[in-house]
């Protein structure tokens, strides 16, 4: 089994953004002008083997790109293949407090994530603390971006070792820090080596393009600590899974990579 730890059906106005527009001159791709239809990224997702996507909803400062209630409607078109995860407006605590729980009991959600560099703010910041202990008490992973910005934001906020004193404060909370660290992705590693419930996940990269520490992690004592992932749209399963050969994982430890950790984690 393939699972995406991490990406997005994306709604219009979230694909069409402004702030995504170095991704697309990465990518040399055009600012879409249609709803995508959740038939094409299934369609993907076939074409690269994927069984299941975490899909997750964008709650940034006064602005919902793509809301909690959209993710539930794209997850009941396609109930078989994509799994809700949740996002929350950190400015209004209890709000997000309530919003978790929502998620999690009525929307059947696996996870939340909040974006750092969205709210140019650590993941130690006070309005981070409320929405830890939600997911804690609800039983679910707290996802989030560790490493540089794609988009022009700060990327400070990403820094790794951020999460070592979230772990140290939340020590039940399980944390999967997406995009791989990089260009800290050492800090990465030993902060998931330090810490039970600190998880990676490659999203944003293929995997002929992991760095060589990443790729040591996952060959030895780190094999039940990386979770595959592609951050669709931004890039097509298939993309992200080219060089996986080259990787020179164990069969038992490709298996607990592509899905295996994702089922664990996620409860799948």
């Amino acid at each position: 089994m393939i699972i995406d730890a991490w990406g997005q059906h994306p709604t219009l106005r979230h694909a069409q953004d402004p702030m995504f527009d170095s991704l697309r001159s990465w990518t040399k791709t055009p600012a879409p002008t249609e709803e995508l239809p959740v038939s094409t990224t299934v369609a993907l997702m076939d074409q690269a083997g994927v069984d299941k996507m975490l899909i997750s909803a964008w709650e940034a400062p006064c602005n919902s790109m793509i809301s909690n209630e959209e993710v539930e409607g794209f997850v009941a078109e396609a109930p078989d293949r994509f799994v809700g995860v949740g996002s929350v407006d950190i400015s209004k605590p209890m709000d997000a407090v309530r919003e978790v729980r929502r998620c999690v009991q009525e929307r059947g959600f696996k996870a939340i994530r909040v974006l750092p560099w969205l709210w140019e703010v650590p993941p130690t910041d006070r309005r981070f603390y409320p929405v830890f202990t939600a997911c804690v008490e609800e039983g679910v992973p707290f996802c989030t971006q560790i490493g540089h910005t794609g988009p022009l934001m700060p990327s400070e906020v990403g820094r790794p070792l951020y999460l070592d004193q979230v772990a140290l404060d939340f020590p039940e909370l399980v944390i999967v820090g997406g995009h791989i660290g990089y260009p800290w992705t050492e800090e990465a590693v030993a902060v998931a080596t330090k810490h039970e419930n600190v998880y990676i996940d490659t999203s944003a990269y293929t995997a002929g393009r992991y760095p060589p520490e990443l790729v040591r992690f996952m060959q030895g004592h780190g094999a039940a600590k990386v979770l595959f992932g592609t951050n669709y749209p931004m890039m097509p399963p298939a993309q992200a899974l080219k060089g996986l050969d080259k990787l020179g994982l164990a069969e038992d430890k490709q298996a607990l990579f592509l899905g295996g950790n994702s089922q664990r984690v996620f409860g799948l």
